[in-house]
This record gives structure tokens, C-alpha cells and sequence, in this order.
């Protein structure tokens, strides 16, 4: 079907959501992508690019090769992805450093609506479904509470953690960012951004290209032929990552900045979580989270001495909710 204008527009601001998910370490892009029904299609076009490619480029010109490229597509989505993800990483961690419980908040009301909606696309359960989703969700809560590696500030380093990570921002349930705090490689990327360091987000972008080209045709060929499976698998990711997204932590392990020495958090300070000891120094660099775990809100609230802020957070739950549910709504109208 021909697409409009309109229908582009629609989706560079999937992408501009796309962009604000994996710019928050613990949210995926690629859940956006699925709830917002451009997932497949998405992997699908990125699969195809190859050197028929460029051989339909030297015989045919331009237009063909944009078009079975589906140039269009990309580049209304990439559009939105760039933007936002730029944009909006200096916002997420303003957000994250004064406001953790409620963004945290609003990530986690927007998962469970997309364990839902992407759940109800299995159109067929049986027992290899279901060890599917338990095997997925297990891989998930593991690799969320997988301590985070010291920071890694060699600009080639930069290159394997876009081939790693883009891997996981295709993925409904894994984040991007999250798998680049565990390669530590998140800090040193971000700061390219700010400095704009045109060397190590080149380094990056490179990585990513060869990690996305590899990897989409893995999940092209499991969609073609294990497809519940498949969807099964997704939504045990989403299912697992909730463990990360949960607003209320307690700190157990840190990195000191300067040394690289990891120590128990209870020798660094009285509070129980570490962004709440940060925030009352107002330094977030002097130390890195390496090991937490989900808590409480009563817990979380006796161990900081703070409002737990319960009913806003709550709120922001439905807000995220509520999100998913508009996404999948435009998502699935007739274009």
C-alpha cells in the first residue's frame, strides 16, 4: 500500500519514542517498535540490505535502489530515532539524577502494557511456548542484575559495545543502554555526545551497522520459522527486564570514580540507595552502581528517609500504561 505523508510522519514520531526508550538504560526501543506494529517490518527491511543493493544502484540508479531498500521507511524512522535519542539523553539523566522513582515509575506501568500487547500476538500456546517465555524472562532478570564493568574510555573499545548493544536495542524487553552500563561503555558514550566527538560516535554508529545487519537477519529467519516461538521468547525478555525498571532500590555495591575499587555501599554512606546519597551531595560522578536489587517501597523509604512518593508513582505506572495502549492503538490503524 502507498504510504503518505501523513503515514511518514506518524512513523518518525514511533521513532522519535524509539529513540527516548533506548536513551534510558533498562528500556527498549525495539519494545516501542513492536508495540507501535513497525517491528517486522523493521527487521525485515534492515535484512534485505545487502550488495544486491548496490549492484541495483550501478545498473538501475537511484530510485530503484531507494526503493527496494524501502528508503523511505528508514529514513522517516531513523529521523525520529536520532533526534530523540540525542535530545533526549541529556533530559534522561537530569530525569534519572533528580527523579529516579518517578521515570522509573512510568517505565515500569509502560512494560507491563507491553508484556500484554505483545503477548496477545502468539496465536498459539503450547508447552514449547511457554518454555520459551520462562527461558526468556530467566535470560532477562540475569542479565539485569549483572554487575556493571569499570568504565572503558578506549575509543575502539566504543565500536564491539555498538555491535553488542545494538543487538539489544532490536530486542523488545533488553535495552541498548542498559547492555552498554554492563560493558561500561555507557559514560564514555554519552559524553561523545556532549562534546560532540565526532571520532568515538563514528566508532560507535560503525559498530552498530555491522552488529544490525548480523543480527536482523538472525531474527528474520526466526520469525519466518519459529514465529510464536519467537513472540514467545520477546515477551519473556519484556517479562525479565521488569526487575530493572522497578523503581525502588536499594544499593548494594559501587565503583569509586578515581580508583576503579569496588566497595560495599553501606561503607559509603547511611543512605540506601546510591542516587539519593548523589543527589544530597549533588556530585553523580563520583560513584558507579555496580549491584542492586528491587525493594520495597516502605523499604525504600525507611533506608533513605524520604517520601516513597507511592501514589504519584502509581499514577505515572497508569501514564505508562496508557502510553503503550495509544502506541498500539496508532499502530495497528489501516494506513
Amino acid at each position: 500500500m502507498q504510504r503518505r505523508l501523513k503515514d511518514y510522519l506518524f512513523i518518525s514520531l514511533k521513532g522519535v519514542a524509539m529513540g527516548a526508550a533506548d536513551a534510558v538504560p533498562g528500556v527498549s526501543g525495539g519494545t516501542i517498535a513492536f508495540i507501535s506494529g513497525i517491528y517486522e517490518e523493521l527487521v525485515t527491511t534492515i535484512s534485505n540490505v545487502d550488495f544486491s543493493l548496490f549492484k541495483t544502484l550501478k545498473k538501475e540508479g537511484i530510485l530503484p535502489f531507494w526503493k527496494q531498500l524501502n528508503g523511505n521507511f528508514l529514513l522517516a524512522l531513523l529521523t525520529g530515532i536520532i533526534i530523540s535519542f540525542i535530545s533526549f539523553m541529556r533530559l534522561a539523566k537530569f530525569l534519572l539524577e533528580e527523579h529516579p522513582v518517578l521515570i522509573w515509575s512510568f517505565f515500569f506501568g509502560l512494560i507491563i502494557a507491553s508484556i500484554y500487547f505483545v503477548g496477545k500476538q502468539i496465536k498459539k500456546w503450547s508447552s514449547s511456548t511457554i518454555i520459551a517465555l520462562i527461558a526468556g524472562a530467566v535470560i532477562a532478570f540475569h542479565i539485569t542484575g549483572l554487575p556493571s564493568l569499570a568504565s572503558n574510555t578506549n575509543s575502539y573499545f566504543l565500536f564491539i559495545a555498538g555491535a553488542i548493544a545494538i543487538c539489544a536495542m532490536i530486542l523488545p524487553g533488553i535495552s541498548g543502554s542498559f547492555i552498554l552500563v554492563i560493558l561500561g561503555a555507557y559514560k564514555t558514550l554519552s559524553d561523545a555526545f556532549h562534546d560532540f566527538d565526532i571520532k568515538k560516535i563514528a566508532l560507535f554508529a560503525s559498530g552498530a551497522v555491522v552488529g544490525l545487519l548480523s543480527f536482523s537477519r538472525v531474527l528474520k529467519w526466526l520469525f519466518k520459522n519459529y514465529h510464536n516461538l519467537t513472540l514467545a521468547l520477546l515477551t519473556g525478555f519484556i517479562l525479565g527486564s521488569l526487575n530493572k525498571v522497578w523503581p525502588y532500590k536499594k544499593t548494594l555495591k559501587v565503583m569509586e570514580d578515581t580508583t576503579g575499587n569496588i566497595v560495599d555501599f553501606e561503607t559509603v554512606s547511611n543512605f540506601g540507595t546510591l542516587g539519593i546519597y548523589q543527589k544530597s551531595i549533588q556530585n553523580f560522578d563520583s560513584y558507579k552502581m555496580v549491584i542492586e536489587q528491587s525493594i520495597s517501597p516502605s523499604y525504600y523509604a525507611e533506608i533513605n528517609q524520604v517520601n516513597a512518593q507511592l501514589p504519584l508513582a502509581i499514577g505515572l505506572m497508569v501514564v505508562g500504561f496508557l502510553t503503550i495502549f495509544i502506541l498500539e492503538k496508532v499502530g495497528n490503524k489501516p494506513e
